[in-house]
């Protein structure tokens, strides 16, 4: 399924390194909440920093619609399956306007017909190779993680390490994949780094789940058992996909790997980066199952796997039976879809588990965008008006610019490639702000209103003086905006707007991100608070 603002993807390519990215595609029983907007920012801070250095982007979102836990939450409503996803999915797709999102595809995996045609495909690729058979099974089942636990892995009390639910005792004949095939090829591709798994903390984990000998897992269930939903196993009716060979398949899928259509070739069969964003909780699925049922098909696994941290709310799970679930939508209505997308970017570690409180919330928007950079913004805009009529001058004292300023600015686009090649945005987001406290830093140090003063009383080396510090803040916030754009989208073309350089956003980043690109008598905006202060 795809949007409006799809672009056309059909053709060939125009020379352009293509670059896959998605996130993973979370279930919809329930409206998107703060955790999932955080990985869905993440990928979209990815993506829009690969397509800003020239790349063929494809960044791939959607919603995992057959699993069990949604037929369950649609028969505590009281409603059919069909119409709680089709609600939720429309939630979470409507998160693109919502958080100025910038994925290419919104795939719906109970909705689109490629899916099932896809899905069936893999399947099919892997029992032909052998690695598909049948058995009665009894095992332990979380439907909240759609999953089947050994003893072992349930916490003291035997409950599910992730819900500290009581799994169910489910015993039936299903279809099982060889997983057990197929440890020495991941151990391989994960040691060798042509599977990444980001962080190491991460990939030591999956490595040890490896060395530990791989089980097979079931990858389908009774159409009974799933209330008649899901994608139907090839050649048998009663059976249906279980979710994880069903879901994880999205991810070509979508590119129409069904019929080994162009978007396929490009972005998954050709592409040198296949980057999967996931959470911590999903991880044994998608760097263990996912890349094993490929290298059964004859398909190439992902490149990457990205492994963010979860979200606490005042230090406790979200949970709905708690009331402390931060919804999304609510989020942005208070506070703006800026200011989340910045909070979750700054002050969540990339990898780490983090604790959103309002309290927190409030005081990084108060401090970052409305003190630091919102408030530089402002001055630097109003003086440009008051003193030298809404126009940018022309730097008149080379020795205005302090080595620092320059220095720091210089050094960004190096750091940030760095601190995103690990994606790690906090690193990145960090390196650019060096750049605006030191501004601010740069104000207080020249008083461009003390200049002012002096040149008013005829001194003409104040006068250029002036002249040049103006320049240096309105090129620094050039910088700015071109530096933010993959992170604050809209504060970044505010910023390039009311600068009058709404160019700078467009132009190749090697240009634009080098010092100096600010024309001389560019005509700036009236100062407007990008960033009111939150009382």
């Amino acid at each position: 399924m795809t949007d409006s603002t799809t672009p056309d993807r059909s053709g060939p390519g125009d020379g352009r390194t293509p670059y896959f990215i998605s996130t993973a595609i979370p279930y919809v029983n329930a409206r998107p909440h703060i955790g999932f907007a955080l990985e869905i920012i993440q990928t979209d801070t990815f993506a829009r920093y690969h397509r800003q250095r020239g790349e063929d982007v494809y960044f791939l979102t959607g919603s995992d619609e057959n699993s069990l836990k949604n037929v369950q939450a649609a028969e505590a409503e009281g409603i059919s399956t069909r119409e709680l996803v089709d609600r939720n999915a429309t939630a979470f797709e409507g998160l693109r306007p919502l958080l100025n999102l910038s994925f290419d595809q919104f795939i719906r995996t109970s909705a689109d017909p490629r899916h099932a045609a896809g899905a069936q495909k893999l399947w099919e690729a892997c029992a032909a190779n052998g690695d598909i058979y049948q058995k009665t099974y009894r095992g332990l089942y979380c439907v909240g993680c759609e999953q089947f636990y050994t003893p072992a892995e349930l916490t003291p009390e035997g409950l599910c390490p992730e819900h500290l639910t009581r799994p169910d005792v489910v015993e039936e004949e299903n279809y099982f994949f060889r997983l057990s095939n197929y440890g020495p090829q991941l151990l391989q591709l994960i040691e060798s780094g042509e599977l990444r798994v980001v962080p190491e903390s991460r990939r030591n984990e999956v490595l040890s789940f490896i060395r530990m000998g791989l089980e097979d897992f079931s990858i389908s269930r009774s159409v009974a058992r799933a209330r008649n939903w899901g994608v139907p196993v090839p050649g048998d009716p009663g059976q249906v996909m279980y979710v994880w060979f069903d879901a994880l398949t999205n991810y070509i899928t979508a590119l129409d790997y069904a019929h080994d259509g162009s978007l396929y070739r490009r972005y998954w069969a050709e592409s040198p980066q296949r980057v999967n964003t996931i959470g911590k909780g999903v991880i044994r699925f998608h760097a263990v199952y996912w890349p094993a049922m490929l290298l059964s098909a004859g398909v190439r696994p992902p490149s990457t796997v990205f492994v963010h941290g979860y979200i606490s709310v005042g230090g406790q799970k979200m949970s709905k039976s708690l009331g402390n679930v931060v919804d999304v939508y609510d989020l942005v209505e208070k506070y703006g879809a800026e200011a989340v997308r910045y909070f979750l970017l700054r002050e969540v570690p990339a990898t780490a588990d983090a604790d959103f409180t309002y309290e927190k919330f409030e005081a990084r928007y108060n401090s970052d965008l409305a003190n630091d950079l919102g408030n530089l913004l402002n001055r630097a805009v109003s003086m440009i008006h008051r003193y030298r009529g809404g126009t940018v001058p022309t730097p008149g004292d080379p020795d205005a610019l302090d080595t620092e300023l320059r220095t720091i600015a210089e050094g960004i686009p190096a750091r940030v490639e760095t601190a995103l090649a690990g994606y790690d945005p906090q690193e990145a987001l960090d390196a650019i702000w060096e750049l605006v406290k030191r501004a601010n830093q740069y104000v207080e140090q020249n008083q461009p209103w003390t200049l002012a003063k002096t040149a008013k009383g005829g001194d003409a080396g104040a006068a250029g003086r002036l002249d040049s510090v103006l320049y240096n803040l309105a090129e620094s916030l050039r910088l700015l905006a071109v530096h933010l754009a993959p992170f604050l989208p809209a504060t970044a073309a505010g910023i390039a707007a009311q600068l009058g350089q709404p160019a700078a956003l467009d132009a190749p980043y090697a240009e634009a991100g080098r010092w100096g690109g600010t024309a001389p008598g560019s005509t700036v905006a009236e100062a407007h608070p990008l960033f009111p202060r939150l009382q």
